[in-house]
């Protein structure tokens, strides 16, 4: 994912994507490239480094049988972002059954998940959240001859 263009041109680094695909850990630092006018981190990027990964970890770990899209998004700036930042996503099991027993007959699912974006000091910069839409796939219908 470090060679996804959106992510080259924001200065944006995955550290590490869990072999569950239940956990991920980026990196943003600061550049002339994702500074704002006032000159601090320009919020696109902000959104930017946390875009995909709920979408694809819930993907990942429910698999073909299910429909997984980003909804809607929501992104709140709690603090005016400078240096390094990061965010650390966790897809817990709770979330994934839930998502399951709610989508079990082919209804649509929306679940919210919430990101914190995290400064050099601990405190958080912006906090996002996704929604994402799920459903389960309908079975494939046999063809008749």
């Amino acid at each position: 994912m470090n060679c996804w263009p959106p992510f080259i041109g924001a200065g944006i680094k995955v550290l590490d994507i869990g072999r569950d695909y239940r956990s991920a850990k980026v990196r943003l630092r600061m550049g002339l490239l994702n500074r704002n006018i006032v000159g601090v981190h320009f919020g696109g990027s902000l959104f930017a480094m946390t875009d995909p990964f709920f979408m694809m970890m819930v993907q990942a770990n429910l698999g073909k049988a299910y429909v997984v899209w980003d909804q809607a998004a929501k992104i709140e700036f709690l603090k005016p972002g400078r240096g390094t930042v990061k965010a650390s996503f966790q897809l817990n099991e709770e979330d994934l059954q839930a998502i399951i027993v709610a989508a079990q007959e082919g209804a649509k699912v929306l679940k919210d998940f919430v990101v914190d974006v995290i400064d050099q000091e601990g405190d958080v910069v912006a906090r996002i959240t996704k929604t994402l839409y799920v459903r389960k796939k309908k079975p494939k219908q046999e063809k008749m001859a």
